[in-house]
């Protein structure tokens, strides 16, 4: 099986990174728009090739692991693909994705959101085994066609991922509480540190607890901004509903109802009841 991999980043990086230890791979070729991105990936041997975006029409399998709106863009430059080719994006939005797929090759697509990732970007921050035993969503199955559907459940297994099935509304829903409301969350905690006059003597004292709430800010601006212009009415609700919770938490202390307030801290525990 020969595999293209449009993107060459953190996602794109990665996955090449556990593909090519895969018996049923034949060679891995990359593109990217970034000329210092693919000069990166073949230094680090991530790709076997760069070719140009015409010459990796005619791998069995294209992988999109670019920001949303590219990735719609690119779609509609696949439409003369073999009806054989699958097509299997890594977008962290669905629904859009899927509404913008030419009818002359949803057949080809299917829609897939590794839930894994780290905060960095670019080939440098690829990793080998990103995608072990991490989860993976594909969505709306039943419109890709069949050799296209077990491509990629056979590709996902070899990579030891845990196969999860949902339309693709219901993922962007679910993605906003879990994933893109938590990002909103981090580039507010980092932004509102950053805009106090003593920021320098505040960071000082940065520990462990707030270098983790804050490290999802160092997330990609481009890719992020594409997310949550895509995702943008679900992360509405789901930042709504968090200020909302905030903002009884405030209540409560303002009240000096510590009552209250442990509270809703026990409750908050119980997330790792299920969590682990």
């Amino acid at each position: 099986m020969n595999i293209a991999i449009i993107g060459l980043g953190l996602m794109g990086g990665s996955l090449a990174m556990s593909l090519k230890k895969q018996k049923y791979v034949e060679k891995i070729v990359g593109y990217d728009h970034n000329k210092k991105h693919t000069k990166q990936a073949i230094e680090l041997d991530l790709v076997d090739e760069i070719v140009s975006f015409e010459m990796l029409k005619k791998a069995d399998v294209i992988f999109l692991a670019i920001p949303v709106d590219g990735l719609i863009a690119t779609l509609h430059k696949l439409t003369d693909i073999d009806k054989s080719t699958t097509i299997i994006d890594l977008g962290s939005t669905k629904q859009k994705i899927v509404e913008s797929v030419p009818t002359v090759i949803r057949k080809n697509f299917v829609a897939a959101h590794p839930m894994t990732g780290t905060e960095n970007f670019g080939p440098l921050a690829a990793i080998d085994g990103l995608y072990d035993d991490k989860v993976v969503v594909l969505c709306d199955l039943e419109d890709s066609g069949k050799h296209q559907a077990d491509v990629a459940k056979k590709i996902f297994r070899s990579l030891n991922m845990k196969k999860t099935y949902m339309k693709s509304h219901e993922h962007d829903r679910h993605a906003a509480f879990i994933s893109h409301m938590p990002h909103a969350v981090s580039y507010a905690i980092a932004n509102t540190v950053m805009r106090q006059e003593n920021k320098h003597n505040i960071l000082a004292l940065a520990a462990g607890g707030y270098r983790s709430m804050s490290r999802l800010a160092k997330s990609s601006p481009y890719m992020w901004e594409d997310i949550f212009r895509q995702n943008k009415s679900n992360l509405l609700e789901s930042i709504t509903l968090f200020q909302e919770e905030l903002d009884q938490l405030k209540t409560a202390i303002e009240n000096d109802d510590w009552q209250r307030v442990h509270q809703e801290m026990e409750d908050a525990n119980k997330l790792y009841d299920i969590l682990d």
